[in-house]
């Protein structure tokens, strides 16, 4: 039986969430897969951070209220977030890094990927930024030092699109990829097709927790650029930054394109999409697009995230799931570490 020791950056919805699992899951864990987990360190932007090298409660943290310096009620805690202090000091054989990251520059998450990665500590992320910005460089990092650096939930949450298409794809020849990548701007076209205008649409999104306070980045495709990157990168050979994928968003969408659409058994989506020209070169967009209903994506509504992969071999396959919630990403975080544990088990290290 492996115990991993695991630090957690981060403890918004997607820690916190994995947190409650592991104080539920783990005896389970134990005999299903092979390892449990053990929290000794966590350090939050707004709650603070604390440290056990010997083990802390998951039950207790999951339950710690969402007040600022929060953690300063707990023993060994402090109102300050320490990154750092937690990454170098608790001595985490993984770090689960869930914090803020600047699209433009993946930053601050770049950094503490790279402290973590540097003392040979593993990092399971649900962060696009480095992932989309520096995934080249954390990768060789982590080779370097020992490392595994995962991302399976930049992308669809917890639905497995990265690993299924690395592991049970290989071979197939993937030449393009499109799909509708952001649960937020999917679930407003498919409120709008109930009557409701963009706005009201919006609302409705940001009441039931689907769209953030300032939904800019993802109804303005934003959020979907950077997948298209992760993921074009990863399939496709390309080396491509968010400035090469051409983006629009849904907001000039109005009411009547959504009826004259339906009147033609249509549906807009916003579609995110990558193809390997004939010249090895790659395309990619994000754009609203009109669907005729026999499309494999068309008839994927709410907060459901779905894409469809071209390949030689197979043709065009479509996997849909859950793109968004906390329980759902902090689930992708969870098959990032029984991912790494197979390859530890394979390998020796």
């Amino acid at each position: 039986m492996t115990e991993y020791k695991i630090a957690l950056l981060g403890f918004g919805g997607v820690n916190r969430a994995l947190a409650q699992l592991i104080a539920d899951k783990n005896e389970r864990w134990a005999y299903e897969l092979g390892f449990t987990l053990k929290i000794v360190g966590v350090s939050d932007l707004y709650l603070g951070s604390i440290i056990n090298k010997n083990g802390l409660n998951a039950k207790e943290l999951a339950a710690v209220p969402a007040t600022q310096g929060a953690f300063r009620t707990l023993p060994t805690g402090s109102a300050e977030p320490a990154n750092e202090t937690v990454i170098r000091f608790s001595d985490a054989d993984l770090v689960a890094e869930a914090t803020f990251t600047n699209p433009v520059d993946g930053e601050p998450a770049t950094t503490f990927c790279r402290w973590a990665l540097e003392k040979g500590i593993s990092v399971v992320t649900t962060n696009k930024g480095p992932v989309a910005l520096h995934a080249e460089s954390l990768k060789k990092l982590a080779e370097r030092t020992g490392a595994h650096f995962e991302f399976e939930g930049s992308v669809m949450s917890g639905t497995p699109v990265i690993r299924l298409a690395q592991e049970l794809l290989a071979g197939a020849e993937i030449t393009e990829f499109k799909g509708i990548l952001n649960g937020t701007s999917n679930f407003v076209l498919s409120s709008m097709e109930t009557g409701l205008d963009f706005a009201d649409a919006v609302a409705k999104a940001q009441e039931l927790g689907y769209a953030e306070a300032d939904p800019t980045a993802d109804v303005e495709g934003h959020d979907v650029r950077l997948k298209v990157v992760i993921l074009a990168n990863e399939f496709l050979g390309a080396k491509l930054t968010p400035s090469d994928v051409s983006c629009k968003g849904i907001s000039q969408i109005t009411a009547d394109d959504i009826a004259e659409a339906t009147k033609s058994k249509a549906r807009w989506k916003l579609i995110g999409s990558a193809k390997k020209l004939q010249d090895g070169s790659i395309s990619a967009s994000v754009s609203p697009q009109l669907l005729p209903q026999d499309d494999a994506l068309a008839g994927v509504s709410g907060a459901t995230n779905a894409i469809t992969f071209s390949t030689n071999i197979l043709g065009p396959v479509t996997v849909s799931g859950a793109g968004a919630g906390r329980y759902e990403t902090a689930f992708a975080l969870l098959s990032d570490i029984v991912s790494i544990h197979k390859k530890k088990i394979k390998t020796g290290k």
